[in-house]
């Protein structure tokens, strides 16, 4: 295919005037419905927006799909910046792509808005064929590490994806954009990190997300906005996101109870199933150290924190119940003693 004029809405350059910013929308041209509402219509970006209305670009998207799936056999894609184009471009694309993989597809998109009823919107467009990424718990999760323990942690759920369409949420607790000196700067400060990726990674809502600089850490020098360099690490939490990806894999079945009950301290135990059974219980506060008295079906069983935070024993009473407990500022998972 070949690119010419009218298969674009709008573009930023001039030629005959270099140096004006400006967005120009091409004579003929209508902005895209079915995108984000900020500033009025998002339809445009950055660069050449193209006019997803037009049967030749959007048959090559399509070829694309195809020509992509063949040549990698790649079981889903991730959509950027998906808030931008037209919702119902990836209801059809998807359909196309799927129907000549002959297999369900996975996709998740990067939509991002705090605002959780602009994702439903997109989700109900596209009849449910692509899941987001939860920023509106992302930023439940950088509110709460600016706020240390005056943050309520009953409420870290409220207006997410993940509390209103789980099944739909891909769940995170940083990106490449919300790190330090980045396009959607919202930190997730490093002390709270293993509480959220206790909180993505060991509940039975949500399909986790884990980023790359979270897990081998990162060193980078770049632009703030007072336009000085500044030099960014990030820590790596390698060794207790293994320790959790492990709990998940073997303990994160069955039943899911909450105790959702202290301002500051909150837990959940996972009962476990007939296939992987033992039962899990997580403890974690923002605050002093806690402990929250939980059930977790194992009678006179002895459980140990795989965070390794706490080095004693528990064991559950005759019904199944223990006093776990977690530090301050830090989160334990207790899993039975090998």
């Amino acid at each position: 295919m070949k690119w010419h004029w009218w298969h674009f809405d709008a573009i930023d350059y001039n030629a005959y005037n270099e140096s004006e910013n400006a967005i120009y929308l091409l004579k003929g041209k209508e902005f895209d419905n079915n995108v984000d509402l900020e500033k009025g219509n998002f339809d445009y970006l950055m660069g050449c927006d193209l006019d997803m209305d037009n049967p030749e670009v959007s048959g090559e998207l399509k070829y694309w799909g195809e020509w992509y799936i063949d040549t990698t056999g790649v079981d889903g894609f991730r959509f950027d910046a998906v808030k931008h184009v037209s919702a119902d471009f990836f209801r059809e694309w998807m359909d196309h792509v799927s129907q000549h993989a002959e297999r369900d597809l996975f996709a998740v998109g990067e939509y991002w808005s705090y605002e959780v009823e602009a994702l439903h919107s997109f989700i109900e467009t596209t009849n449910g064929k692509v899941t987001l990424f939860d920023a509106p718990l992302h930023y439940n999760f950088h509110a709460a590490s600016q706020a240390g323990q005056d943050y309520d942690m009953r409420q870290i759920f409220d207006n997410t994806l993940v509390q209103q369409q789980p099944a739909l949420a891909v769940t995170l607790v940083e990106n490449h954009d919300s790190q330090p000196l980045q396009s959607l700067e919202s930190v997730v400060e490093p002390w709270f990190k293993p509480i959220a990726y206790a909180l993505i990674l060991l509940r039975r809502e949500g399909y986790p997300c884990i980023f790359y600089g979270d897990y081998y850490g990162a060193h980078y020098k770049d632009s703030g906005n007072d336009g000085n360099e500044h030099e960014v690490w990030l820590d790596s939490h390698k060794f207790l996101i293994d320790k959790m990806l492990f709990a998940r894999q073997t303990y994160a079945y069955g039943d899911q109870y909450d105790y959702f009950d202290h301002a500051n301290t909150i837990g959940w135990t996972r009962m476990g199933n007939e296939e992987q059974p033992g039962g899990m219980a997580v403890v974690l506060s923002n605050g002093d150290e806690g402990s929250k008295y939980m059930e977790v079906g194992q009678p006179n069983r002895t459980y140990m924190d795989i965070t390794e935070h706490i080095t004693e024993l528990i064991t559950t009473n005759d019904e199944g119940w223990a006093d776990f407990r977690c530090p301050a500022g830090s989160v334990s998972v207790w899993v039975p003693q090998p």
